[in-house]
């Protein structure tokens, strides 16, 4: 009996694997569905899971199943699933944009269906998801699910499914916000005068141990801010102009915009 099945073997679920593997999961216990060949055998030989490309009988026996597909092909797969669809199963969705209720009407009305959000950095096991869980969901299940997206970052719970949206805003996006931040401050390096491998490689560290601290600190990220703020000093300077040219409403502005537009994609996909 397999536990956990993907319906998809891309990038985000190949994390998954590795990841649960790296924390003690057997590979025999997870079976991978796929129609790329390729894909299929490539993630054979990485992990040594059994893999498919039969979707309904994949899911026959699954304790937990993991839908790793694109949103816009969600409804087609799931309505495919559904028949086969072991009841005891929890189904999980990785996919922004699809609630509950439209993989409900999909699945079935009472199947116990997970919505996660992770993000990117799960690829490097240093993630960050949220979760929510349906009222047909046990505790069990959702300990289950837990460990799954444990083993590839932290992860949270939340009451209220509209969060997820709020989710994407910070964490599901929020990769590409840093990103963007880094190729700015690498761009600008450069043309102060450091080699392009220098000033990448100083503002990656300078992120990754501003993230450590704010992490470890019991300080607030302003706490630790202003620690780091001498009076008078370069960082305020910095930071003056930051405050100067509106970066907050810069920030505000964008995670709102994420934040309308997963409202938007979750109603274009319950059409």
């Amino acid at each position: 009996m397999s536990s956990i099945v993907f319906i998809g073997g891309g990038n985000m679920a190949s994390c998954l694997i590795g990841g649960t593997i790296a924390k003690g999961f057997k590979p025999g216990d997870i079976l991978v569905s796929e129609p790329n060949e390729a894909s299929r055998e490539r993630l054979k030989e990485e992990f040594g899971v059994t893999v498919g490309e039969d979707n309904k009988a994949a899911v026959a026996n699954a304790t937990v199943v993991v839908l790793a597909v694109k949103p816009q092909i969600m409804r087609k797969v799931a309505m495919d699933i559904a028949p086969t669809l072991n009841d005891q199963a929890v189904v999980v969705s990785i996919a922004a944009g699809i609630s509950t209720e439209s993989l409900q009407g999909w699945l079935g009305s009472s199947v116990a269906i997970i919505r996660a959000m992770p993000n990117t950095p799960s690829l490097v096991l240093a993630g960050a998801t949220a979760l929510f869980a349906n009222q047909f969901t046990t505790e069990r299940q959702k300990e289950m699910v837990t460990n799954i997206f444990q083993a590839v970052g932290y992860c949270c719970w939340v009451d209220i499914e509209d969060q997820i949206n709020a989710v994407i805003a910070v964490s599901g996006s929020g990769p590409a916000y840093f990103f963007r931040i880094l190729e700015i401050m690498q761009q600008v390096g450069q043309e102060l005068g450091l080699s392009e491998d220098m000033a990448r490689e100083l503002a990656s560290h300078t992120a990754l141990g501003a993230s450590q601290m704010a992490l470890q600190s019991d300080s607030s990220p302003s706490q630790l801010r202003q620690q780091v703020t001498s009076p008078g000093g370069t960082t305020e300077s910095a930071l003056s102009t930051f405050q100067r040219e509106g970066l907050e409403t810069i920030f505000r502005n964008a995670m709102t915009s994420a934040l309308k537009r997963a409202e938007e994609m979750s109603k274009d996909f319950a059409e």
